[in-house]
């Protein structure tokens, strides 16, 4: 059975590259649905295969770490991601160019840690990722399976290379969140949410 949580989160970018040029030269903003579906063959205590309230807390915390966030490339030059720095207490430095397709791939494989090493409370038996989509317009999304968000040929997605601002951190209830992920450090449900 697969279920699905529908997070939404505020966002600036550019894409370097791309061949739009507003896109590519111009920092702009989308209004961003992020769909994240898990899936099991049980269901846990409640007859469910993981509860929504589990899945706002720490899968929304992530994903919420990207609202009224300026999400920037660690490609780009240094005066440009100073200034952005700078003039905003929000922000997200990542090692890919910041598209749809790459927020698909990063959240997947922060949420796929987090599944891993959660200790489940009520019954929950292999909760997965089954996928992630990332809209980034009315129109356009892009959609993330394992096999993509594992893929070397698109670029690695390594956990240790993204840097959350102290805005961003500051708003974190367990402030060693993303720490356990990256290391892969128990998590421990709540009984109760």
């Amino acid at each position: 059975m697969i279920i699905r949580k529908m997070f939404k989160f505020e966002n600036a970018h550019i894409v370097r590259f791309c061949s739009s040029r507003r896109c590519k030269t111009s920092i702009h903003g989308h209004s961003y649905k992020a769909e994240i579906l898990l899936e099991s063959n049980f269901l846990d205590n409640a007859g469910m295969v993981y509860d929504f309230g589990l899945m706002k807390r720490d899968i929304g915390c992530i994903i919420d770490s990207f609202d009224h966030c300026t999400t920037i490339f660690s490609g780009d030059g240094a005066e440009y991601k100073n200034d952005l720095k700078k003039h905003s207490a929000r922000w997200i430095e990542i090692p890919l160019n910041p598209s749809a397709e790459q927020f698909c791939r990063i959240f997947f494989v922060m949420i796929d840690r987090l599944l891993k090493t959660t200790q489940m409370q009520n019954g929950e038996r292999e909760v997965k990722l089954h996928s992630v989509i990332v809209h980034e317009t009315d129109t356009g999304y892009a959609q993330c399976f394992r096999e993509d968000a594992y893929n070397a040929k698109m670029g690695e997605v390594n956990l240790n290379e993204i840097v959350f601002s102290e805005g961003v951190r500051a708003e974190w209830e367990d402030e060693e969140l993303f720490e356990k992920i990256k290391l892969g450090k128990k998590i421990v449900n709540p009984k109760e949410v």
